[in-house]
């Protein structure tokens, strides 16, 4: 058989429009992937054995270049207030000016499965011109076993050509680089763009909508379990600690980042982890920092020095470094991808302005609340133009990759929260003693120990307060942990200060809030901040 190698592309690309491309490498491995990518110029090789990749101008997800297919079917399933359409006439003529544009390129095709879960997996294949691309996404989703692949009959085709120029006037784009989503027809189309985070986050988009069909949640979350099968759910934006959190030695990583919770718990929907690398450091998270020493880990956007040994610390060419590897890189990783369903929920935020104290309990309807606003705040210096903390509200966590209302994933975890009554925690990985720029920064070891009584039940059994802003339950002093931090408005020089800046975020949720007060019941509109203030 020549099943995994360069093959004659009609043998079986021809199906998808692709016939015509010059070769297909099918399901090439590590090696091959690295001997073709160094050999292509599309990235080199590091002192440790990595593959570093640069982005170019493209450093990060283009969220404003992504589209949806607005057709019969999705027309009333799709949030538009948040997903950009794009007629079905658009993308057709996208579609075919893409294959056009593939004709006489050596392409490579990585055939791979989105969701551990047998009865919830999107079978998916991978279409693209750079060799580290096939690789990054065979890092990132789960890799079927070879005898499977005979007939592998994909749900998802996705097809990443970074050469292809858009035209907007042409194709219903807004510039020359598009992510175009069928959800329909299950394609999704990249161009204009090198960053590799697009496909990963295409598979997340269609499960997302996919999913809730069929009861089950999809979630921006990374997810473990301790060795009583207790698992846990982490969810986060980008930056507030999904990864590092949940990297803990002492129990079982299932995934870092896209999760589904079903009729059976919880199930990853990757094989592998797309880590932050920027200021990583083997003392703070050794089993990531660990994975950028290995063969068949790529680095993207990483400066690498004169000797090619990769610089951490140096954001020169974007802070969103980042390093792809498969999950059994970790040491404590999940051979399943599957966990029982959790018996407790963390929703992390980075508190920029020092308001949040560093953990609180929430009631179902707090969870719900705290979900649908999906806050965090980003620090002054880490984009053009932010000179002072900036909150930041992304729905459910995700709001890029949220396809349908966020009610419609509010209201699912709502309800696995009550069915199999979950513990439900807010945690705060930002500031300290005062907003960025005048606080410290929430010391990883007061978060650990925190999240650890929680995961132990440990934090259910201490004296609670209610917070005067907030209204949810904060405990007044935990075993090892400075109890002055527990207070946040103790840690600041000037209690006035505090009292003004957490009237301006309490304005800031009550403001971001206001869209979704008509698709939630009273009990979720009162668990808004300022609430309880407002009523004495």
């Amino acid at each position: 058989m020549e099943e995994f190698g360069v093959r004659n592309p009609a043998a079986g690309i021809a199906d998808i429009g692709l016939g015509k491309a010059a070769s297909v490498r099918y399901n090439f491995l590590e090696a091959a992937l690295y001997e073709e990518a160094i050999r292509r110029g599309e990235a080199e090789l590091t002192a440790d054995g990595a593959l570093r990749a640069l982005t170019g101008q493209h450093t990060g997800r283009s969220a404003k270049d992504k589209f949806v297919v607005r057709d019969g079917k999705t027309d009333d399933q799709i949030w538009w207030d948040n997903n950009k359409p794009m007629s079905p006439e658009h993308f057709a003529v996208l579609h075919q000016d893409m294959l056009a544009h593939a004709a006489g390129k050596d392409l490579f095709v990585q055939d791979l499965i989105g969701g551990a879960d047998a009865d919830n997996a999107l079978p998916t294949r991978v279409v693209t011109e750079f060799a580290w691309h096939s690789l990054f996404i065979r890092n990132l989703l789960i890799r079927p076993e070879r005898q499977a692949l005979e007939g592998f009959q994909p749900k998802l085709t996705i097809i990443d050509l970074p050469s292809f120029r858009a035209d907007p006037a042409r194709h219903g784009c807004r510039t020359e680089t598009v992510i175009a989503c069928d959800l329909t027809n299950g394609i999704v189309l990249i161009g204009g763009t090198s960053y590799a985070g697009e496909m990963k986050k295409s598979v997340f988009t269609v499960l997302n909508y996919l999913l809730p069909e069929k009861g089950v949640m999809p979630m921006h979350c990374s997810a473990n379990v301790g060795p009583e099968g207790d698992a846990a759910v982490f969810f986060g934006l980008s930056g507030t600690g999904k990864t590092t959190l949940s990297a803990d030695p002492k129990r079982t990583l299932i995934g870092d980042d896209e999760h589904g919770w079903g009729e059976n718990g919880i199930f990853n929907f990757e094989g592998g982890c797309y880590a932050k690398t920027i200021r990583l450091s083997a003392e703070a998270e050794p089993e990531i920092y660990a994975t950028t020493k290995r063969f068949g880990t790529v680095l993207e956007n990483v400066v690498l020095d004169e000797n090619r040994v990769p610089d951490f610390n140096d954001g020169s060419l974007t802070e969103n470094t980042r390093c792809a590897y498969p999950l059994h890189f970790i040491p404590n990783a999940s051979e399943t991808g599957i966990a029982p369903h959790p018996k407790t929920i963390i929703m992390l935020t980075a508190d920029a302005f020092g308001v949040l104290p560093p953990i609180a309990k929430l009631t179902p309807e707090q969870a719900m609340y705290h979900f649908l606003s999906g806050y965090t705040a980003k620090v002054a210096g880490t984009e053009k133009g932010v000179t002072e903390p900036e909150a930041t509200f992304s729905t459910c966590f995700g709001a890029p990759f949220m396809p349908r209302h966020p009610t419609e994933y509010g209201n699912l975890l709502r309800d696995l929260i009550a069915r199999h009554e979950v513990d439900c925690w807010l945690v705060n990985t930002g500031w300290t003693g005062g907003a960025y720029g005048t606080g410290n920064r929430m010391p990883i070891k007061a978060t650990r120990a925190l999240l650890t009584a929680a995961l132990t039940g440990e934090l259910k059994k201490v004296e609670m307060r209610t917070d005067a802003n907030f209204g949810f339950a904060v405990p007044v002093a935990v075993a090892g942990v400075d109890t002055k931090i527990l207070d946040p408005r103790s840690t600041w020089a000037d209690g006035a200060a505090y009292d003004a800046q957490a009237k301006k975020l309490v304005g800031m949720f009550i403001d971001n809030f206001a869209k979704f007060e008509a698709h939630v019941d009273g009990k979720v509109r009162d668990a808004a901040p300022g609430i309880r203030l407002a009523a004495e």
